[in-house]
C-alpha cells in the first residue's frame, strides 16, 4: 500500500514539474494543462442554455455605440468607434479553469481582422483575477500571446457596481432581449455589425468551437 502511494506521489510531483511554466503560478500551470480535460468535460454535458442567440433579431432599445470604457492603460474608448465592426466581448480571469480560452481567442482575433474583441478582466467569480490591469496585461502577452485590447478591470455581475457595459449586456430594456449576466469568467456577447447583440456564449463553449465559429461567420 505505502508503496502505490509513493508511487502515485513521485508521478504526481512528475507531473508538476513538467507542466510549471516560468511565468505561471503552480495553478496556472496545472489549469493550462489540464484544459483539455474541461473541453472534454464540457463536450459530454454540453446544454441548450449554453448558447442564447437573437433568433427574432430584436433591436436594442439602447444604442450599443452610446457605450464607453476605460482600456487597461486608463483611457475612454467610445463605443461609436466600433460602427460597422463585429464585436466579441468576454469577462477573463488569470486564474480560472478557462483562462486557457485566452490563446483561443487570439486565434479568432487573427483569423478575424474585422472582428473587435475587447476582454474584460472581473474578480466576480472565486477571486480569480486579484492583478492589477498592468499586471494582466503582462500576463496574458507572456503566457497566451494575446493582442486584442484589454479593458479596465471591472464588475459584471449584476449589481450596483455592475459596469454599464455588461449591464447593457444584460438588461432587456437596453439591447432588447437578453438579460443573461456572465455566469462566471469567459462568458460571451457577440454584437454584429449594426450594433445589434446577436449571441450569448456561456463560458463552456470554446472559442474555436464549430457552434461559435459559425456565429462570426
Amino acid at each position: 500500500m505505502l508503496k502505490k502511494v509513493g508511487i502515485i506521489v513521485l508521478l504526481l510531483v512528475i507531473f508538476l514539474l513538467l507542466v510549471k511554466r516560468k511565468n505561471m503560478s503552480w495553478k496556472q500551470s496545472v489549469v493550462r494543462a489540464i484544459y483539455p480535460l474541461f473541453v472534454l468535460k464540457d463536450k459530454w454535458f454540453k446544454k441548450p442554455s449554453f448558447q442564447q442567440t437573437n433568433t427574432t433579431q430584436q433591436q436594442p432599445l439602447v444604442s450599443f455605440y452610446s457605450l464607453q470604457a476605460k482600456n487597461n492603460k486608463g483611457e475612454l474608448v467610445d463605443f461609436s468607434a466600433f460602427q460597422g465592426k463585429q464585436v466579441l466581448i468576454v469577462n477573463t480571469a488569470s486564474d480560472c479553469g478557462y483562462t486557457p480560452q485566452y490563446e483561443e481567442l487570439e486565434s479568432i482575433h487573427q483569423q478575424h481582422k474585422d472582428l473587435v474583441i475587447l476582454a474584460f478582466p472581473a474578480n466576480d467569480f472565486k477571486q480569480q483575477e486579484k492583478k492589477g490591469d498592468a499586471e494582466i496585461e503582462q500576463f496574458c502577452k507572456i503566457n497566451y500571446g494575446v493582442t486584442f485590447p484589454l479593458m479596465s478591470k471591472v464588475s459584471v455581475v449584476k449589481g450596483p457596481e455592475q459596469h454599464p457595459v455588461f449591464r447593457w449586456l444584460s438588461d432587456t430594456a437596453q439591447n432588447g432581449w437578453c438579460k443573461r449576466a456572465p455566469v462566471w469568467n469567459f462568458s460571451k456577447y457577440l454584437i454584429n455589425k449594426e450594433g445589434v447583440l446577436t449571441h450569448y456564449f456561456a463560458p463552456q463553449v470554446q472559442p474555436l468551437s464549430p457552434e461559435f465559429q459559425a456565429a462570426l461567420q
